[in-house]
This record gives C-alpha cells, structure tokens and sequence, in this order.
C-alpha cells in the first residue's frame, strides 16, 4: 500500500505544468472525498437509492 506522500507525488505528477492552485486543491479534495466514500461501503455505511429519493422529495427519473 502506497504512502499518502508518494500518492501525492504521483498526483502531482499527473497534473498538467500550467495548472493552478485551484486545480491542484480540487484534485486533493475529490481524491480524499473518493476514498471516504470507499470506505463507508467497505464499512456497510449506505443508504438505499430509493430511500434518498425520498428524503429529498424526488421521483426518480424513469
């Protein structure tokens, strides 16, 4: 399992020469709010499809 500084390493590598501090900040938060993600499932922290739609008073779309 690779380190948090060598997974940095290689997004930072994977990043273009001309991106912005912006950019770099919204690779960082999507990678750590993907891996939060991943391991609320691996945990058995989800919540139905159906169950969502109805706490927000939609209808799925068909």
């Amino acid at each position: 399992m690779k380190s948090v500084k060598e997974e940095f390493i290689e997004l930072a590598n994977s990043l273009p020469d001309d991106c912005s501090w912006d950019d770099v900040m919204y690779r960082i938060y999507m990678r750590q709010r993907i891996e939060a993600g991943l391991k609320d499932v691996d945990e058995g922290r989800l919540t139905d499809h159906d169950d969502v739609f109805k706490e927000f008073a939609m209808e799925p779309k068909q």
